[in-house]
């Protein structure tokens, strides 16, 4: 035994001595006299060559690691870059004000985006555990915040990877020419004596893309009561996308990693080409002047920064626990800041990318249904004219009806207005201006699947587009659920010893099981319900106990330390304004907002009635209200249950476990003060003397503090980066 640890004071000295968790700790294991300084002939105070002070806990721990930071990256932006950013951000910046909504959008991605996302980073990477196990280390009480997390992963996923179901059976049917939904089916009406072809009804009524995406690739009932069984083309599409989920994550992020490399990228290449292509069509600029015409009277609405504050909380992926996971994985050292801020900005940057092809396709859409309505509503004023209906006289002389401009129709039609005041409603005309075309806001499946699908069926060579477009919404939702699986499955490997590719397969199948309530002839309500209240509420509620259990439960001067521990520089004090008072009070605003809508807003689905052509606001049946709410209270549960039965220690709160990696990581570094000591003790010299093994680092005083932090466990009063850690400790 080193001569001069506290257990031989014990027996040359009559000294009481008091023993710390630390020193039982250190006794746990027999100590490796040929790794002392001595046997190795280094001097003292000196260390082994290549080896750190502090323990590398990815070498010690036997966790996986990312072989590059490129590939870690490349997982973050994959996670946080999907589909939301091609079909939610452009429909918000279009009803929010153009390009003032990207005011309140930046100011809020500063003040709760990339703090938070910062937080997530952070604690994943120190303490080296999923979601469960990071919370549960930080404050037990409050471990059900993993569980939740996860909760809301398994929902998400469900449904997000239904989305990509579709994308897939779009894909394929890409491959021909025409597209299939570049016209209408003619049904074939009358005897066989008497045949006559004319158009599907239900399509004459809607548009080609319309009537192929709600008949013929999701062949939707008209309620939600009416479950019309299983739709088999979506459900082999379901399959497939499960299949592909399986083998991207089956070895961790070992394979996960390697697909990033494509899923990640792929879809840059291809917002670069649709934009390029985009801007030298016919009406591109249009759109995209229209996009981003800035609308300041805007900014003044609640509603526009509600809006904002939630499109950047779920654009980086805060909560659901893929963050986390990814971050476990990395060396402690990582530059985690330099990540956060690097990753937030590639999400900002895609967003305006996405949104400038978006506007630019749209805007040759726009300009292509203008054209259309113009020459249908001449025909109509060419038939009041040979009728007799109109005179002659109303229509200007330069005019020519077989070259007539949007500006020309819009000249005769303000003459038509102004002079049959009275019967101008029965002519039935309309206005036909660009700019109503361009204000109709389409978002989600609507924009993926009808609005942008119909404007790529007017491009040259539109299955080459259209299978570039599908591809990159496949590589987009599967870059996301990735992140989302990987979510799942870390904090159940890091909590049961399971081999990750059995638990990997056995999620998938019974996530493909589950799913199959979404590929119903229904299911697309389904999808909208699970859109609507799995994820919004609980997500919230699951980051504001993030950023409270760490700025005032475990305390932000301490979480401060770790960080400057950590990464060998102190974080700027911005941050700690940010988790302590700031996002705090803006998620809560949130929470209390998004509360009153749900109260506000009456709760339902957009129907598809197929005698209209149309959709239809449809409220939810009692059962489906029920089943919406129960989405909500499932995923919260975990919350006050875990810290009930924690509070009144009907189990074991694991306070008092470190992970391997930190119990490995302090054994060592005492083992190093003992060597040293015994060095010195040898040598006859004080064995305070001897350095300390720890980086030398300034204490975290606080914005505006004085004092340095101290630690007075145990008798003792020393600088310290890591107080108690087995404890949550509250700086209020």
């Amino acid at each position: 035994m080193p001569k001069n640890t506290k257990v031989t004071q014990r027996e040359h000295s009559n000294e009481p001595v008091t023993e710390s968790v630390a020193d039982l700790l250190s006794l746990e294991h027999p100590m490796d006299y040929k790794s002392s300084q001595m046997s190795m002939g280094l001097s003292p105070g000196s260390t082994a060559p290549g080896k750190s002070l502090l323990p590398e806990p990815d070498a010690e721990d036997g966790r996986p690691a990312w072989n590059n930071k490129l590939e870690y990256i490349l997982a973050q932006v994959g996670f946080s870059v999907g589909l939301g950013n091609v079909w939610r951000f452009p429909y918000l910046c279009q009803k929010n004000g153009g390009g003032a909504y990207l005011v309140p959008y930046f100011i809020l991605l500063l003040l709760i985006g990339i703090p938070l996302f910062f937080l997530e980073l952070a604690v994943g990477q120190r303490i080296r555990r999923g979601s469960i196990g990071v919370w549960n280390y930080v404050y037990p009480r409050l471990g059900g915040i993993g569980v939740s997390s996860l909760m809301v992963c398994g929902f998400v996923g469900l449904y997000y990877n239904v989305i990509i179901g579709w994308s897939i059976f779009y894909f394929f049917k890409s491959f021909q020419y025409p597209l299939p939904w570049a016209e209408c089916p003619i049904r074939i009406n009358g005897t066989q004596a008497s045949e006559s072809e004319i158009v599907e009804p239900e399509c004459e009524k809607s548009s080609a893309t319309t009537y192929f995406w709600y008949r013929q690739a999701l062949n939707t009932t008209s309620t939600i009561d009416d479950t019309g069984g299983l739709n088999w083309k979506m459900t082999l599409s379901l399959l497939v996308a499960w299949i592909m989920v399986c083998l991207a994550v089956i070895k961790g992020i070992q394979s996960s990693g390697k697909v990033m490399y494509f899923s990640s990228l792929f879809p840059y290449v291809v917002l670069f080409c649709f934009l390029v292509r985009g801007l030298m069509l016919k009406g591109a600029i249009d759109g995209i002047a229209h996009m981003f015409t800035p609308k300041l009277e805007k900014m003044l609405e609640p509603q526009v920064w509600r809006e904002a504050a939630t499109q950047v909380f779920f654009a980086l992926g805060l909560g659901f626990g893929g963050v986390i996971a990814f971050s476990s994985y990395n060396k402690r050292d990582n530059n985690c800041h330099f990540d956060a801020a690097l990753v937030s900005v590639i999400n900002f940057v895609t967003s305006i990318l996405a949104t400038l092809v978006v506007f630019a396709v749209l805007g040759f859409k726009a300009n292509v249904m203008n054209e259309k309505c113009v020459v249908e509503n001449a025909e109509k004023i060419l038939g009041f004219l040979n009728t007799g209906v109109l005179s002659k006289e109303l229509i200007p002389p330069h005019i020519n009806f077989s070259h007539l401009s949007a500006e020309d129709y819009t000249e005769m039609y303000g003459v038509i207005k102004t002079v049959k005041e009275d019967s101008f409603g029965q002519l039935g005309l309309d206005a036909c201006l660009l700019e109503d075309e361009l204000n109709k806001a389409v978002q989600g499946t609507g924009l993926a699947f009808i609005a942008f699908t119909e404007a790529m069926t007017h491009f040259p060579a539109s299955p080459f587009w259209s299978v570039m477009f599908f591809f990159m919404l496949i590589n987009l939702g599967l870059g996301s659920m990735i992140g989302t699986m990987t979510g799942i499955t870390t904090p159940i490997l890091d909590t049961f010893k399971i081999r990750k590719e059995i638990l990997c397969v056995v999620c998938c199948i019974l996530a493909f099981l589950m799913g199959l309530l979404f590929v119903q002839r229904s299911g697309n309500y389904f999808v909208t319900m699970f859109d609507d209240y799995s994820a919004g509420l609980p997500l919230t509620v699951v980051v504001i106990l993030e950023n409270v259990s760490v700025a005032w439960i475990y305390g932000t001067k301490r979480f401060m330390q770790d960080l400057e521990d950590m990464l060998g520089f102190r974080p700027y004090s911005f941050y700690y304004y940010m988790w302590r008072y700031v996002s705090p009070a803006i998620l809560l605003v949130l929470i209390i907002a998004t509360v009153i809508e749900m109260a506000v807003s009456p709760a339902g689905y957009n129907a598809w009635v197929e005698s209209e052509g149309a959709e239809s606001f449809h409220s939810y049946p009692p059962w489906a209200l029920a089943m919406a709410y129960a989405l909500i209270v499932a995923a919260m549960l975990p919350l006050p249950i875990v810290f009930i039965v924690r509070h009144f220690n009907l189990v074991s709160d694991g306070s008092n476990k470190l992970s391997v990696s930190y119990r490995k990581g302090m054994m060592k570094d005492i083992s190093n003060l003992e060597e040293q000591d015994e060095q010195r003790f040898i040598l006859g010299k004080n064995p305070s003397e001897a350095p300390s093994p720890m980086p030398a680092h300034r204490a975290y005083l606080g914005p505006g503090g004085t004092t340095e932090m101290t630690n007075t466990n145990y008798g003792t009063s020393t600088k310290t980066g890591y107080q108690n850690i087995g404890s949550p400790e509250s700086d209020m």
